[in-house]
């Protein structure tokens, strides 16, 4: 009886073997879903980079606003444009519909962060307006 039989101690190693079998397997799930969670943050990580190109390049943000505000429709709306340092405020007391319709135009069909944008009918033809974009 002191003598240990090869049986018992092939039994043994196949036991230790399908514990390290399952514990190999249960770690692979875990590094599979650990991969996964990896793709995904790392897809949104592209996406918040991407919507950070677009909405905080401040430079093409203050030309394409240029160009709008400069446009001959708006020079009857008398826009006072205050230019702070991380945003933009434009306001007018009184606007005409045509004017008012192209700058909704060009501004909702772009890329900018609006803070604020407030619009009052003031008659059939005129309105008052105040917009805040920020970069």
């Amino acid at each position: 009886m002191n003598q240990i039989n090869p049986l018992q101690i092939g039994g043994l190693l196949v036991v230790v073997i399908l514990f390290l079998f399952f514990k190999i397997s249960g770690v692979q799930s875990e590094i599979l879903e650990a991969d996964k969670h990896f793709k995904k943050i790392e897809k949104l990580a592209l996406d918040v980079s991407a919507l950070k190109n677009v909405y905080a390049d401040k430079k093409r943000i203050q030309k394409s606003l240029q160009k709008i505000f400069s446009n001959r429709k708006l020079q009857s709306a008398n826009l006072k444009i205050e230019n702070k340092n991380k945003k933009i405020k434009v306001s007018s007391e009184s606007m005409d519909s045509i004017a008012l319709n192209y700058l909704m135009g060009k501004i909702l069909n772009d890329s900018y962060n609006i803070t604020t944008l407030k619009i009052k009918q003031l008659s059939k033809e005129k309105a008052s307006f105040e917009m805040e974009i920020k970069w």
